[in-house]
């Protein structure tokens, strides 16, 4: 009787119906068939110690790399999120998950859902490459979109790649290169242009934005405030720690003319900040007051949206609270920013505020005598007093 094989060893063994051997060994306590595309045992023999030691090894089968699509890189990567407890991740109507930049990939990667479920898996991993990754951000560039746009995108595919690699999907991550990054924003709003673009929004979008202007709290974190964390008689709110993106609870204080609008709103029950159609509303209103344009393109629907972003009312809130002469500690506690180098990015500084600087180094008033010239013409004077050493006159 022959010795039978220790689990791991692997073998060769004919499959019914095919002319070649097959390989059959195991790869992580799992077993594993592959083709040797040969029919002289003596070469599958051969290819049988190649894929068992490429497995020791930890090299993944090309054929095993193929089972692996890029719906199972997608579905890894929101996982990750979940595991992570990510902000960014969102949930569809239909109920499906996703990221904000995963969407490009989908299309680009031959992904397609129905009903919140895979309707086309999308390439196998190993068509996956750097090569794929130019190719998407050409694609994505000719349409028209940022490099940032392009690069929240790429840092996806990235994040897909390397849990692959954690998970012994892959032996190598391919290199995904991002492109230059943008300059960063200045989009700033004067008081008078806030309330020339309010003027053209709809009511129910004006306490959002007056909120988002005067406290530099991020829409994300708005649109989840509720009555119940509303004090309008200490004209505050309350954001929870898992309303934000840092997982830090704070308070908001709300100016006077934010507190009034509230005060009318009726009833106060759900949601506080109405958003719907906040996207269109707010480029017809940036396009009317002078603040955005939009432009035709050839086979899209709608027009291409160039101006300010509703989130420049952060960057106005802050620095706003900077001219006010409010401590940065506390304009960082209201804005709900962590980090200095962050926040920093946001005090926009502008030809105002270094022709103010100057104006007030000139409006400075020199002192008749400083207070080192004072001390030194006092001690002349006590020298003076002292008396002269060994009777010697000064």
């Amino acid at each position: 009787m022959a010795k039978r094989r220790e689990r791991g060893e692997g073998g060769l063994i004919k499959i019914r119906g095919c002319r070649f051997w097959y390989a059959q060994f195991y790869r992580e306590g799992r077993q594993t068939r592959v083709s040797t595309k040969t029919e002289v045992k003596e070469e599958a023999k051969k290819t049988l110690r190649r894929l068992m030691g490429d497995t020791e090894r930890g090299i993944v089968p090309e054929v095993e790399m193929r089972k692996t699509r890029y719906a199972d890189l997608r579905a890894a990567l929101l996982q990750n999120y979940v595991e992570r407890g990510n902000k960014s991740l969102q949930t569809m109507a239909d109920g499906s998950e996703t990221i904000w930049g995963l969407k490009p990939l989908d299309e680009h990667f031959g992904y397609k859902a129905k009903n919140g479920e895979p309707e086309k898996p999308g390439v196998p991993l190993p068509q996956i490459t750097t090569d794929a990754a130019r190719e998407f951000a050409r694609t994505r560039l000719d349409e028209g979109v940022s490099n940032d746009t392009v690069n929240g995108s790429l840092r996806l595919l990235r994040r897909m790649l390397i849990l692959a690699h954690e998970d012994k999907k892959i032996q190598v991550v391919p290199k995904i290169r991002l492109l230059k990054g943008n300059p960063a924003r200045k989009g700033f709003l004067a008081k008078e242009q806030f309330n020339s673009l309010v003027s053209f929004l709809p009511a129910k979008l004006k306490p959002l934005t007056t909120f988002l202007y005067f406290c530099g709290v991020r829409l994300g974190e708005a649109e989840q405030i509720e009555w119940s964390q509303v004090d309008l008689k200490s004209a505050l709110i309350r954001l929870e720690e898992d309303q934000t993106k840092n997982s830090e609870a704070r308070t908001i204080p709300l100016p006077d003319v934010l507190v009034k609008m509230l005060g009318k709103i009726e009833p106060k029950e759900g949601a506080v900040f109405d958003t719907t159609n906040l996207r269109k509303a707010w480029q017809k209103a940036c396009v009317a007051a002078g603040l955005g344009t939009l432009t035709e393109v050839d086979g899209k629907a709608d027009p291409r949206y160039t101006g300010l972003i509703i989130h420049d009312l952060r960057r106005s809130a802050i620095k706003n609270l900077m001219k006010a002469g409010v401590n940065e500690k506390v304009a960082m506690k209201i804005s709900g920013h962590k980090t200095r180098d962050v926040f920093d990015r946001y005090h926009i500084v502008d030809t105002e505020d270094v022709v103010e600087a100057m104006r007030r180094v000139q409006t400075v008033r020199p002192r008749r005598r400083s207070s080192l010239n004072n001390l030194v013409s006092n001690g002349e004077k006590i020298v003076k007093m002292l008396p002269s050493p060994r009777g010697k006159s000064r």
